[in-house]
């Protein structure tokens, strides 16, 4: 009798046990299911600029290169305005699946909590980074006429007069801003700055001598550049860029060696996508990034690939908003 328990016993354990692993396996071998037959249907990538911008002119070739590769249409839906807000509040109530994308910079990422400080809301709290696009450093511009032919002169000018040294961005809280506020904290000096509605505004001001310099990518100024309105005195990076060779470093030009102006855009999801399906579009879209096409067209841009995990997005982020921060809270800079 006492045999035949512990057989019974042993029996019963042996049936938990594999029991136990079949479902384990079943476990794994649904998620890889899940995993390989994401996409099945229409994917929508939302954008917060506008269409015929450098940002949605690869996002558009991303999208064509992801629909062939998922044998699924790849969509745009363009959402500009409000800060990003517009494209933010049309996207973050939508499924966690993955089929509803959003394409943000790392200002919406980094700068809008701490610039709509009334509206208590944080970026990364509502979505998750899913795949990284490309990084964009920035150039110092001038009229073509300009008497400053540094960093040096620039920087000179506005220490010999306080606040009367302009410059313009493309509005409160960009990059162009920003990048103007940190050369303010690293000089210790006092310009003005003007915000502009259109960029296209902001380069003929520029160009015309309305306002002193500006921050300036490749895609948004070369249309002036090559018209000879402006030129570039100093790119505000660590080191020199491809697509324009003789311009120097703003260290190199006599200006701050920390001064580095850049922005990244990435792809997030709403909040709560599963790690499976966010990890297969990261490794899915870098595929598509190492595209000589892609790679090619990006380059027209300046426009740097990078290769981030969906968490050194995050953490690309998280480092720029302490940046921010301390930028925004010296004068108290509000869009509330």
């Amino acid at each position: 009798m006492r045999l035949s328990s512990l057989s019974r016993r042993t029996g019963l354990r042996s049936v938990a046990h594999w029991s136990a692993l079949c479902l384990s396996l079943l476990g794994t071998s649904f998620a890889a299911q899940a995993d390989a037959s994401f996409p099945n249907k229409p994917v929508n990538l939302v954008t917060a600029f506008a269409a015929g911008s450098g940002p949605d002119a690869v996002l558009r070739q991303v999208a064509d290169k992801l629909s062939k590769l998922w044998n699924q249409p790849v969509l745009i839906t363009n959402r500009p305005g409000g800060g990003g807000f517009i494209a933010i509040e049309s996207t973050r109530r939508a499924a966690p699946d993955g089929y509803t994308l959003l394409q943000l910079d790392s200002e919406h990422l980094a700068a809008l909590p701490l610039l709509y400080k009334s509206k208590k809301f944080v970026t990364l709290d509502s979505f998750d980074p899913v795949a990284p696009l490309f990084r964009t450093p920035f150039l110092v511009a001038v009229a073509n006429d300009s008497k400053w032919q540094s960093m040096k002169d620039l920087v000179a000018a506005a220490k010999a007069a306080p606040g009367k040294v302009s410059y313009g961005s493309w509005g409160v809280g960009s990059p162009g801003h920003l990048g103007g506020e940190q050369l303010e904290l690293l000089e210790k000096i006092e310009m003005t700055h003007v915000a502009y509605r259109e960029v296209s505004q902001l380069f003929t001001s520029v160009g015309a001598g309305d306002i002193q310099w500006s921050m300036a990518s490749i895609p948004s100024s070369q249309g002036m550049f090559k018209a000879g309105k402006i030129r570039y005195l100093a790119v505000a990076a660590p080191k020199r860029i491809p697509q324009m060779p003789e311009v120097p470093t703003v260290a190199e030009a006599g200006g701050p060696a920390g001064f580095d102006v850049n922005s990244f855009v990435s792809l997030v999801a709403p909040k709560g996508i599963a790690a499976d399906v966010s990890n297969k579009i990261n490794a899915d879209v870098l595929k598509v990034l190492a595209d000589p096409d892609v790679k090619a067209r990006f380059n027209t841009f300046a426009f740097e690939t990078i290769t981030w995990s969906p968490a050194e997005i995050r953490r690309n982020a998280e480092a720029k908003a302490k940046v921010y921060e301390q930028l925004i809270k010296r004068k108290n800079i509000s869009l509330d």
